[in-house]
């Protein structure tokens, strides 16, 4: 990928309206980013919108990346060489990551271990114990930097290999505030990632975004002292839904800081006690996306280096898709409006009621989120933004 190219990646990623998805597709219809930016003025009047979306100039992309580079960090683009395998099968991956350490460890396969902010003293124990002996086993451990179990299991890997942390944040605003040691301990051995802009102050609209890189970089997630509706569970759904494996660590039921975990071994997530009970079950690859290319889960021998794995072909931007028919978009625009609102329809469902092309639909799709009346998500379905119809 060249340097004009992955500025442009950024562009787009940062541009009015476009989600990662709509990154993904738009990549993969124009065959490059900055096809795709010169197509949105039309996307957008097609879709309803009176103006073109705002795009950040190649400056402030460059303006962008100097700040990456200025807190330490690197940028990696989505279809660049380096970009996480694994996480480049979820259907909303990053379109870009700020990564500060050791992007190699990206890679590797790891195992993400989640929990409480208010933690009690047990379940932070096992959070550290458990991460130093998968740390220990050669695998990355994965959280996101937060109070509580995050940090515990930070900690315990720390001491016994290697950590990466997902932010919700910029990398240059530590958070919580007080881990700002802890973060520059992580980026020393492993890695901090995030795919917010430098100066990003957390919200906590952020946090589901980065629970889904945590589930994303895993082959297998740890869950400890989560209660329901917890951001915890949102990353163990996350996870299910990427084919990866689901680990719950038992709490007592007079506390209901441990409600949420304990209902996921309900569910069927496997009942963790110790690392082995994760090593025992951790698959080398997602069990709902075969296409994965085996991942090393050990670090190598000594005096030994192994490649970083390449992009797969299928998350490369792709052949341009069929063309659609001029003559059948309006009415296929009025149409896929009345069929949507505000619960998920997949585009397959979208087709059989509306009857029109899957080009179509989806080309109307696309010209709808650039507008800002849609919103595309992962599995290939949408849904009308808020107080959004028709």
């Amino acid at each position: 990928m060249t340097s004009e190219e992955k500025l442009d990646r950024l562009r787009l990623a940062r541009a009015e309206g476009i989600g990662p998805v709509a990154f993904r597709k738009l990549i993969k219809r124009y065959g490059s980013a900055a096809a795709a930016i010169a197509a949105l003025p039309g996307l957008a009047r097609a879709g309803g919108l009176s103006h073109a979306p705002r795009v950040p100039s190649r400056g402030a992309a460059e303006a962008e990346v100097a700040a990456i580079e200025k807190a330490g960090g690197r940028l990696l683009a989505w279809g660049q060489e380096g970009y996480p395998p694994l996480l480049a099968l979820m259907g909303d991956a990053p379109p870009v990551l700020a990564v500060l350490g050791d992007m190699a460890v990206l890679s590797e396969g790891g195992v993400a271990i989640v929990g409480g902010r208010n933690a009690s003293a047990n379940g932070q124990r096992i959070a550290e114990e458990l991460a130093g002996e998968i740390a220990a086993a050669g695998l990355p451990v994965v959280s996101g930097m937060a109070r509580g179990v995050d940090a515990a299991a930070h900690k315990g890997a720390l001491e016994k290999g290697r950590t990466v942390a997902a932010v919700a944040g910029g990398l240059d605003v530590p958070y919580p505030p007080q881990h700002r040691g802890l973060q520059a301990q992580i980026a020393a051995s492993g890695a901090v990632v995030t795919e917010a802009a430098p100066g990003t102050q957390p919200q906590a609209r952020h946090f589901p975004r980065r629970n889904r890189i945590i589930a994303g970089l895993a082959l297998g997630v740890v869950v400890i002292e989560a209660a329901p509706r917890s951001g915890s569970l949102i990353t163990a759904r996350l996870a299910l839904e990427a084919g990866r494996e689901l680990y719950a660590v038992p709490g007592s039921p007079l506390d209901p800081r441990t409600r949420g975990s304990n209902d996921l071994i309900r569910q069927g997530a496997h009942l963790t006690e110790t690392a082995a009970d994760v090593l025992e079950h951790l698959p080398s690859a997602p069990t709902a996306a075969e296409r994965v290319p085996l991942y090393p889960l050990k670090r190598p021998p000594p005096g030994e280096t192994w490649a970083t794995p390449s992009v797969p072909p299928w998350a490369a931007a792709g052949a341009i898709e069929a063309a659609e028919d001029p003559g059948e978009m309006p009415a296929a625009r009025k149409q896929i409006l009345e069929l949507l609102d505000s619960s998920p329809t997949t585009v397959d469902e979208l087709v059989r009621r509306c009857h029109f092309s899957a080009a179509a639909v989806n080309a109307v799709l696309l010209e709808l989120e650039v507008a800002g009346r849609v919103e595309l998500l992962p599995g290939d379905r949408v849904i009308v933004r808020s107080g959004i119809r028709g």
